[in-house]
């Protein structure tokens, strides 16, 4: 089956980057392909190495990029981009793209148990090879783990509430699928749908999706250090699709852009600290009209921007 996915804020970010032609650059999250492919049309002579954890994403881009000697696929984690790079024999680049968050067509595909609207096997893994699933995290974290991934990586205020009646149903026998966790879910929020602010098993199954994958530890080291592995005036386009990777994006931006910061009335600095980008977007750009109307996934996406100095 086809890796079919809407690249979000395409232009934006493609044109953020601003591609030179020769130019070597990271597509950090290849998914279907499309920002990868929209660099490619700019890139000329160019390099362009990107990389996914996921084999369907993987075998699509093999298939879409067929006889195109520009582009290295490599299965990995974005976060291992500068050893990668650097077995490549690559030291700085010219740009890097990081579409984070989870492909339409893995959310539309059953079987991964990504979504709350399919009745599927809980299973949340983006790396199909790793061992730890949802069903793992559901029947085998304790109340207290559970409160702690819900509160912090879903910003659920029943958090504790539904922990604890995970606890006491599995108890009975495991819960063993999606449609059995949103029951759970939905006992813990008002029955009639007016009164609710989207489906009640949201934020639950993004918890659920970034402790399975480990999305959040250590993205900020890994934005970071490939910032740093940018040429003087290379750019890094970063799209993120709720607060908590935008505010680790935002805050890695932020030290980034920070100059000396000794006491004004020091005669010389001693804290060796230097600034090292120019933050291009001061607000993240979201996603017009036109582009949400035809993909209303884009609707939590933002857009951030930086350029090496």
């Amino acid at each position: 089956m086809e890796f079919n996915h809407i690249p979000v804020m395409l232009s934006e970010a493609v044109e953020g980057l601003s591609v030179k032609p020769g130019g070597v650059y990271v597509d950090a999250t290849l998914g279907g392909g499309g920002h990868s492919a929209k660099i490619l049309s700019e890139l000329g002579e160019g390099r362009l190495i990107a990389f996914d954890l996921d084999e369907w994403a993987l075998n699509n881009a093999r298939e879409r990029f067929a006889g195109e000697e520009r582009i290295t696929l490599v299965n990995d984690n974005f976060k291992r981009i500068p050893e990668v790079l650097t077995d490549m024999g690559i030291d700085k680049i010219d740009g890097a793209i990081f579409d984070l968050g989870i492909s339409s067509p893995q959310i539309d595909t059953p079987e991964r148990g990504f979504s709350y609207m399919h009745d599927a096997p809980l299973d949340m893994r983006m790396d199909l090879n790793a061992t730890k699933n949802a069903y793992d995290v559901v029947n085998g974290y304790s109340e207290e783990a559970l409160t702690g991934v819900f509160r912090e990586y879903g910003e659920e205020k029943a958090a504790y509430r539904i922990a604890e009646d995970i606890v006491r149903t599995r108890k009975v026998k495991p819960i063993e699928s999606t449609f059995e966790l949103v029951k759970i879910v939905e006992r813990h929020y008002p029955a009639n749908p007016r009164k609710r602010s989207g489906h009640p098993a949201k934020r639950v199954f993004q918890a659920l999706r970034i402790e399975v994958n480990d999305e959040l530890d250590g993205l900020s080291e890994a934005i970071e250090k490939t910032t740093l592995r940018l040429k003087p005036g290379g750019r890094i386009a970063v799209i993120t699709f709720h607060s908590l990777e935008d505010r680790i994006v935002k805050n890695v931006f932020k030290e980034l852009e920070k100059d000396c910061t000794c006491p004004k009335n020091f005669p010389v600095c001693v804290c060796g600290k230097r600034k090292e980008i120019e933050v291009l977007t001061k607000k993240p750009i979201t996603a017009g009209e036109e582009e949400l109307t035809k993909n209303p996934r884009a609707a939590s996406a933002k857009l951030r921007i930086a350029e090496r100095v």
